[in-house]
C-alpha cells in the first residue's frame, strides 16, 4: 500500500504508519467505543508524534480495566 501524506484530520500519520498499510479506524470502528478505544491505543503505541508506547499501553490497559468492570457489572458480579 502506497504511503499517504500526513493528514492531521483525515488519515493522521500515526494511525496510518501501522506495518500492515492498515488504517486503524478500518478495524475500531466494527467495536463499540471502549473496545475500538482497546484496539487503537495498542495499534499506535508509540507511533504518534510526542507520546511514549508506555504511555499508550497503559491507556490501553485503562480502557481493558473499564472493559472488564462494564461486563462484570452487567452480569451481576
Amino acid at each position: 500500500m502506497a504511503e499517504q501524506a500526513n493528514d492531521a484530520v483525515n488519515h493522521p500519520k500515526h494511525y496510518t504508519s501501522h506495518p500492515s498499510g492498515v488504517e486503524c479506524i478500518a478495524i475500531t470502528e466494527h467495536y463499540d467505543f471502549v473496545i475500538g478505544n482497546i484496539i487503537k491505543y495498542a495499534w499506535r503505541a508509540g507511533l504518534k508524534d510526542g507520546a511514549s508506547k508506555i504511555q499508550d499501553l497503559e491507556k490501553c490497559l485503562w480502557y481493558a480495566t473499564r472493559a472488564v468492570e462494564r461486563e462484570k457489572h452487567a452480569k451481576g458480579d
